[in-house]
């Protein structure tokens, strides 16, 4: 780990550059054009954006459902090496995304990214039954992160469309999250491929972030 790059990353993703490969080489994702067209033409926020962290392990669909939320509609999309950031107003409320690259070897990078953060949205594939452990595993290690104890927690139970999914109470239990206990949080059965679930899911992250009383759902 490394501090100096860690805020190489962040300042760099300011100044417009959107996307590093594994090796620290600048890329584009799929979030590029848009915000720079918003960055050149968008008017000032009035108000505060929420910053929000998609995380999850890889293929778990935090992308699909990032540009479902922002364009209404699923897209094809290829697995993120680095990051991708977006703006969205979601009932008057803007939220800065981050959505991550969740591979092995760019989760220890997750944390480049913790500080001041209103909340996490958790992603994981309902249909990946042998990597659950691993999708717990790493919940927990960002629950224990000091920089994310303010942050609320919506989890996605994702890819419900897909035959053989687990369901959202399988995959609660596979997370354990009945133990989490030092925030509020909420787990929600989701598709980005038919929308199911996702404006529930943001529903509730308005109700949190928006000053309502703290309870564990």
């Amino acid at each position: 780990k490394s501090n100096s790059f860690c805020t190489l990353l962040r300042e760099t993703a300011t100044a417009g550059v959107f996307g590093f490969d594994v090796l620290g080489i600048p890329t584009p994702p799929m979030g590029t054009i848009w915000s720079r067209i918003q960055a050149a033409f968008g008017t000032l926020p009035t108000e505060k954006e929420k910053r929000v962290l998609v995380l999850g392990l890889d293929n778990a669909g935090k992308t699909s459902i990032l540009y479902r939320l922002q364009l209404g509609t699923p897209i094809a999309t290829c697995p993120t090496v680095g990051f991708n950031l977006e703006v969205l107003t979601y009932k008057s409320v803007k939220f800065q995304v981050w959505d991550l690259g969740g591979q092995t070897g760019i989760r220890p990078f997750w944390r480049c990214y913790f500080s001041d953060t209103d909340a996490i949205i958790y992603v994981v594939d309902s249909t990946d039954k042998e990597r659950m452990g691993v999708a717990k595993h790493e919940l927990f290690a960002l629950l224990d992160e000091e920089e994310l104890k303010n942050s609320s927690l919506l989890i996605f139970a994702n890819k419900q469309d897909v035959a053989g999914a687990a369901s959202v109470t399988e995959v609660a239990s596979a997370l354990g999250v009945n133990a989490i206990s030092n925030r509020t949080w909420t787990i929600v059965k989701s598709s980005a491929q038919t929308g199911e679930g996702l404006a529930e899911g943001m529903d509730w992250l308005v109700e949190r972030l928006g000053g309502s009383a703290a309870g564990t759902a």
